[in-house]
């Protein structure tokens, strides 16, 4: 046999032929335990009630959610993240830092069913619950006060870890918001209580339908504390700022709108990177599936697989729960 002087041709395609193939050699791998069931629990309801622009999704009555929560650990989920719905709101959020406020309550009641059967994380912000929609008190003028917002803050950090609380999750981009909620925790004797930081969170029109499910009141919108779309750099700094407070994980918020984001920040940390898969982008999956133009399992799997790809350890997702019971 005589052999060729020329080089072999190189076919790229041999390790896609079979599905087998595909997935002896993929690099990248969804785990059940990389996903983050957001959970919504409402004051007040008999039953659980849908919200439309997500479907799939409901505010929870206590009960539901035992029920809902204990079906996403048995697939596997790697944690849940709690937002409280109150009956009442009032300016300062009162329900917030309150022991029996709903959120609070619900957390009890999920860390008394589940233990540390999984990560239990709480919502730390009070847009939920103030009667104007933003994330902190306002000042005289109307502005967001930062500082009379990172005292509540601290106080609901200590109510949530009193709950029962794994993880609290500060979401309201206020400045020096970790190292203030971290300073209380550990005063109040809750060390081992881990702070996740939304670090790069954008002023998204991708949070509209999240607004319909907490029933949000608020008119306008959070772009002078929630960062500009337009803003790489800044979301950098924002990052490593949460970092020198003493996050103990970061988070990109939200998720496919922001690869590029969750890929700078990836090599720059040297904590867990989460990130957010927010229900604007649920909605646009749900909405083109409807409609019949797109694949709507494909691209769940898709659009998760990219945020993956792109370096985040961990994805707060909606379809978290379908999805664990798949992989």
């Amino acid at each position: 046999m005589t052999l060729s002087t020329q080089s072999p041709i190189i076919r790229p395609r041999r390790l896609r032929q079979t599905p087998a193939v595909r997935r002896m050699v993929a690099q990248t791998r969804l785990h059940p335990a990389d996903l983050v069931l957001p959970m919504f629990i409402k004051e007040g309801i008999e039953a659980p009630v849908p919200i439309a622009s997500m479907p799939g999704v409901v505010q929870h009555t206590l009960d539901s959610l035992v029920v809902a929560a204990r079906e996403a650990v048995d697939a596997g989920v790697g944690g849940l993240m709690l937002f409280g719905v109150p009956a009442e709101r009032d300016e300062i959020g009162s329900g917030a830092t309150d022991p029996d406020g709903i959120l609070n309550v619900a957390l009890r009641r999920l860390r008394d069913e589940l233990g540390d059967d999984t990560v239990l994380m709480a919502d730390l912000c009070l847009d939920e619950f103030t009667s104007h929609g933003h994330c902190g008190v306002l000042a005289a003028d109307g502005s967001v006060d930062n500082d009379g917002t990172l005292e509540i803050y601290g106080r609901m950090a200590v109510a949530q870890a009193e709950a029962g609380a794994h993880v609290v999750g500060p979401s309201g981009m206020m400045d020096g918001q970790v190292a203030v909620i971290r300073q209380s925790l550990d005063e109040a004797g809750f060390t081992d209580v881990i702070v996740l930081a939304y670090a790069a969170k954008y002023a998204s029109a991708a949070f509209g339908p999240f607004r319909e499910a907490v029933d949000s009141a608020l008119k306008g919108d959070r772009a002078t504390y929630q960062q500009d779309p337009a803003n790489l750099t800044e979301s950098l700094r924002e990052v490593q700022l949460d970092l020198d407070e003493g996050a103990d994980i970061v988070m990109v918020k939200p998720a496919t709108l922001y690869l590029d984001v969750i890929a700078q920040v990836a090599p720059m940390v040297d904590v867990p990177l989460a990130a957010y898969h927010v229900s604007g982008e649920m909605a646009m999956i749900e909405a083109a599936a409807e409609k019949g133009w797109i694949d709507r399992d494909r691209m769940v799997m898709e659009q998760l697989t990219s945020i993956k790809r792109a370096g985040a350890q961990m994805i707060l997702t909606y379809y978290a729960a379908e999805v664990a019971g798949k992989l």
